[in-house]
């Protein structure tokens, strides 16, 4: 047998039956071991193989299995002689048919290459010969067709006497090589010729091929089970796959160290393919990862491996094996990753490929560890571990089915965001609304108008805005107190203090903060305003209140506040400056920084990051001068920016400066939710158009589809088209014509619109307005169909000029019943009234001869009942 090619083969539709050939034709069962028979070998760790019965047909060159589900095991063998015999193992249910030791023979003698059984109809057999100058190379056998041994002869079947043909012929003068059945489409052959090319042939057409492409590559061909468009087959050391929806040229190319004898795809396994090399005592594999077809520029990434059948673990190349070179392989048709292979001495191995076990996470954040196709383990997103995971989806999903971002109250928005960034941007969001609204603002083209905006900052100027007038500001209620504090106003800066939250009644909104429980910076806004006494009453307040976490802190801040001396050598002063550091509220500290401070330097004030922006700003549009406001809110606009501060929003409103801040926010946090409703909401028309808002709109549009929350996302669709200019959408059906292609509604659009439009011109064109050829007749009254529809007129019987709203009733050119109506499977119609008509009485289309039930090919028609108007 070492002279010999040894095969091996699974068989299709018995899951425990295998054959090998070379010199003789042996057919195996495969049991358990704890089951196998004396007789049977050993050929995996659980299982044994047992020699149920042997064939000793000479010259065989290539075998294929019948592949439908019989109790019995038919074999086409293909023989160096040209011939195809149909052979089984002894008495079969195929003997009473006649197909046991029935021959297929070729006109004239030559070698078989390649035999293959249609894997759906199971009449047909197709064979690849040798080259023959006057013959075809390709021939396909229809088995209900050739004749039948005497006694068996069928009602169809030629006399017994005259030589089965081939039903059809392909490849004239050319050399088969390989063909392979396609499974999705049973007339398909894919085939292998001359050397130079891979043709596709429909035998229903057999005349021409369907595709083709030039290459060498016309060995082994392999159709993909798992998907018909893609095939491997092979040339000397390279193997190519291809995809028959872009058959130009391959779509993966690999490379090998020896001379391919084999490829074969997994059946059970997506895109893995098998291969081997001649010599070799291991089988390559290559997991195969697909792209989009048409895209030239990515080839597929693959993983690749090398399994020894029967050695524990995986090489990267053909080690030396006891067990000789492999000479074949042969997935099994239904377990998983399950092949057997054959080694030159004839030893079998019955192997599993070791699946990778990979870790996966769902949209719907379930976590599953997966072996293949089982799945070993399953974290649902209830699992109590969620709980432990700060986990930014699953806050979005909860936030998404509550209604987040959909209130018509920006402020409650904020409410069921659960974070105090978005909850202070929502509820400043609806402030700079309620500005703009009451007219207290400048609305600047936005809704939401920021401070640089409000203070009318341009570009490379040195000033905001107008000049800012400047006053000394007495301490109020303080008559020992000799300085004063310089303070700026404008009413730009007014409007800038209003967005900040700061309202014009300073005494109303101190007392919503304390209201509130904000004591430490109410006192700190009341100090900022020159009010030191009203906020030692409100730290005393604080104090007395009972929620207040350390009430002694401030009675101490109190008394040491109520001390204040504006001489700068006096001992409050130095031990005020000395303690500040150590205070742990930041409105505390920055107040007595402020009163601390020499020379107006404010800046231990303004860069303290614990107190909020809106404060900070509101202090600098209160102290610093116009030139030092202005290098202080770029400054502080472009850090927030780098740091994704949401608090710079109240700087840049919503303008096309606050995308790069929203941008650096959601690389961030992730959270594609809330900048995708702050720019659904605040955003004005022209900023939604740019390519980035784009971007997180529909990146939030997907992650909902993904979750299947369809009502959330037409919410949010909702609330997005409230923002966007109502744009009209183009027509999208219209009829034309069938000589010139052009449209025969367009030209009916413009009639009716001129400057003395007053006469209802019902038009009734019976040829084409652009080629003058005659549009088609109706079927019913063999008139011209002369009447467009889908166009804007004046109504007929009108006499005066009006305006027609689209989408009413009296925008059309023509009624229904004049429409346009034809089958789309015959290609006739004709008036919609008149074929309604005919329909509600015949079955058949009106035209003669034509035997189309039009009417019931509409299945919106079997359940509607369309008016005729």
């Amino acid at each position: 047998m070492s002279g010999v090619r040894l095969e091996v083969l699974w068989s299709p539709v018995h899951p425990d039956k295998f054959v090998t050939w070379g010199t003789d034709i042996n057919l195996y069962e495969v049991k358990p071991l704890k089951d196998a028979p004396q007789s049977s070998f050993k050929i995996s760790e659980t299982t044994a193989a047992h020699l149920l019965a042997s064939n000793s047909t000479p010259y065989v060159k290539c075998v294929d299995i019948y592949p439908h589900n019989e109790t019995d095991m038919l074999l086409a063998l293909g023989q160096t002689n040209g011939k195809v015999v149909l052979t089984t193992f002894g008495s079969t249910v195929f003997d009473c048919v006649g197909l046991a030791g029935k021959e297929l023979v070729p006109r004239h003698g030559r070698q078989c290459n390649t035999v293959a059984w249609n894997p759906s109809e199971s009449n047909l057999i197709a064979a690849g010969l040798e080259k023959h100058r006057t013959d075809h190379s390709v021939l396909l056998w229809d088995l209900q067709r050739c004749p039948h041994p005497s006694g068996h002869a069928s009602h169809h079947a030629p006399p017994p006497s005259e030589p089965a043909r081939p039903s059809a012929e392909l490849g004239l003068s050319e050399t088969a090589h390989s063909l392979a059945w396609l499974r999705g489409q049973s007339r398909c052959l894919m085939v292998g010729l001359n050397n130079k090319h891979l043709k596709l042939f429909d035998f229903r057409d057999p005349g021409r091929a369907v595709s083709s492409t030039a290459t060498k590559a016309v060995y082994g061909l392999a159709v993909d089970p798992q998907a018909d468009h893609r095939l491997a087959s092979f040339v000397e050391n390279q193997i190519f796959v291809w995809d028959t929806r872009n058959f130009e040229k391959p779509v993966l190319f690999l490379s090998q160290t020896k001379p391919v004898s084999k490829v074969s795809w997994c059946p059970t396994r997506n895109n893995l393919l098998g291969t081997l090399q001649r010599d070799s005592t291991c089988i390559g594999l290559y997991d195969i990862q697909p792209t989009m077809v048409g895209n030239d520029e990515v080839e597929p990434s693959f993983l690749e491996r090398a399994v020894l059948p029967g050695v524990t673990g995986v090489v990267g190349g053909g080690q030396a094996s006891a067990a000789g070179a492999i000479t074949s392989f042969s997935w099994h048709p239904t377990h998983e990753n399950r092949l057997i292979n054959i080694n030159l001495s004839g030893h079998l191995t019955d192997y599993t490929v070791f699946e990778r076990i990979t870790l996966n996470w769902s949209p719907s954040n379930h976590i599953v560890w997966t072996h293949g196709w089982r799945a070993l383990k399953t974290v649902c997103d209830k699992d109590p571990i969620y709980g432990t995971i700060d986990n930014e989806a699953m806050l979005i999903k909860k936030r998404a089915l509550s209604g987040y971002g959909l209130s018509t109250n920006l402020e409650e928005n904020g409410d069921l965001a659960e974070n105090k960034d978005l909850k202070r941007l929502w509820r400043w969001l609806q402030l700079s609304s309620t500005l703009v609204e009451d007219g207290l603002v400048p609305n600047n083209n936005t809704g939401h108008p920021g401070v640089r905006s409000v203070l009318k900052k341009p570009e490379g100027s040195q000033a905001t805005g107008s000049d800012s007038s400047n006053a000394h500001g007495p301490w109020a209620e303080m008559n020992s107190c000799h300085i004063s504090a310089r303070v700026y106003r404008s009413e730009e800066r007014e409007h800038a203090l209003q967005l900040c939250g700061w309202s014009l009644d300073r005494d109303q909104f101190l007392l919503q903060l304390e209201s509130a429980g904000y004591y430490s910076r109410a006192a700190a806004i009341a100090v900022f305003n020159l009010r030191l006494p009203q906020a030692v009453n409100i730290l005393r307040k604080g104090a007395e209140h009972p929620r207040t976490t350390s009430p002694a802190n401030l009675n101490i801040v109190a008394v040491a506040l109520s001390g204040f001396s504006d001489d700068k050598t006096s001992m409050w002063r130095q031990q005020t400056i000395a303690a500040k550091q150590y205070l742990t509220d930041p409105y505390l500290r920055i107040m007595f920084s402020f009163l601390t401070a020499e020379n107006e330097n404010y800046e231990e004030v303004l860069e303290e990051k614990e107190v909020t922006v809106e404060d900070r700003v509101a202090f600098a549009c209160c102290f610093l001068s116009d030139l030092k406001l202005s290098e202080y809110l770029r400054s502080l606009t472009s850090k927030l920016t780098e740091e994704g501060d949401l608090g710079g929003i109240l700087l840049t409103g919503t303008t096309s400066e606050c995308i790069p801040l929203l941008q650096r926010f959601l690389d961030r946090s992730g959270d594609i939710q809330s900048i995708s409703f702050i720019a659904a909401r605040a955003f004005p028309p022209q900023l939604l158009k740019e390519d980035v808002v784009q971007e997180w709109i529909s990146n939030y549009r997907n992650l909902l589809d993904s979750w299947k929350l369809w009502t959330q996302r037409a919410h949010f669709d909702i609330a997005l088209s409230a923002r966007t200019e109502s744009e009209k959408p183009p027509q999208q059906v219209f009829v034309s014509c069938n000589f010139c292609a052009k449209s025969v509604s367009a030209f009916m659009q413009g009639r009716g619109r001129g400057l003395f439009a007053r006469v209802p011109n019902k038009s009734k064109i019976t040829s084409c307005p652009n080629c003058r050829k005659p549009l088609p007749r109706c079927s019913i009254c063999l008139l011209n169909m002369g009447s467009a529809s889908g166009a804007y007129s004046v109504r007929a019987g009108s006499t005066t000029n009006r305006t027609i709203e689209p989408g009413s009733n009296s925008d059309k050119l023509a009624e229904f019943a004049n429409w346009f109506t034809w089958c789309q499977s015959c290609r006739h119609g004709g008036h919609a009234s008149h074929i309604m008509h005919w329909f509600s009485e015949h079955l058949e289309c009106p035209v003669t001869a034509c035997s189309c039930r039009c009417m019931s090919l509409d299945f919106a028609a079997k359940v509607i009942s369309v008016p005729v108007v």
